[in-house]
């Protein structure tokens, strides 16, 4: 696994980790790696509807006929 080290970070945002850590009862580490995991995801958002419906709802057991891919006109935001 890869390290990194950030310089500067002002004193109030390394405050403000340590309490959301302790609250989360993970370390400062392991916290920071969490809001990182979170805010960076794993894949390139998708970028047509062909490809948010894969991403949305996977393989589902239903064929549909191809149909042109479409781009997606904007972000398209779930709530958790």
């Amino acid at each position: 696994m890869a390290s990194i080290v950030i310089r500067n970070i002002e004193d109030s945002l390394k405050e403000r980790l340590r309490i959301r850590a302790a609250k989360n009862g993970r370390s400062m580490e392991e916290e920071a790696r969490t809001i990182l995991r979170e805010a960076i995801p794993k894949s390139e958002p998708a970028t047509n509807l062909a490809d948010l419906a894969q991403e949305l709802f996977g393989d589902q057991g239903i064929e549909l006929d191809n149909h042109p891919k479409v781009p997606v006109r904007h972000k398209v935001i779930f709530d958790k």
